[in-house]
């Protein structure tokens, strides 16, 4: 009977666990770490004629948890959690420590009113209204094309 080992997604299976576990090399190969370290909330982005929307999915944070910056044209959208939780008994004390964070950032288009931007937060759903500017050319939704 033979015995195939497979490797899915860089985690150790089958018989060669412990000289995969120890092989540091593929645990920290490019990108393993970061697909673990970090999360990107789904995101929905909408234009009207006067405005963006952005709503991004973010269960789990509270509104203070936010931090919402512009900067030359870039938006950015971060959030960090830390909780710990400690439970001491008569023989035991147990502690657990949670993080949750992520950053997002956004090229805003020339547009975009940076001075006229308004969040909230309900429902795990974060939400983002960035105002068009007034003089802001409209989208045209017909365009003549020739050919030549």
């Amino acid at each position: 009977m033979s015995h195939e080992t497979k490797h899915t997604n860089n985690f150790p299976t089958g018989r060669n666990f412990f000289q995969d576990f120890f092989d540091a090399d593929r645990f920290f190969a490019p990108g393993f770490l970061e697909s673990i370290n970090k999360s990107h909330p789904a995101v929905n982005i909408k234009e009207s004629d006067r405005q963006f929307e952005l709503e991004l999915a973010t269960p789990g944070f509270e509104k203070n948890d936010f931090k919402i910056e512009v900067e030359n044209g870039i938006l950015k959208v971060s959030a960090e959690k830390k909780e710990e939780k400690t439970e001491e008994k008569k023989n035991f004390t147990k502690k657990e420590f949670s993080f949750n964070s992520f950053e997002r950032s956004f090229m805003l288009p020339e547009t975009a009113d940076e001075n006229e931007i308004k969040a909230a937060y309900k429902h795990g759903i974060l939400s983002l209204e960035i105002s068009k500017k007034k003089d802001a050319p409209k989208k045209s939704k017909k365009a003549k094309i020739s050919i030549s």
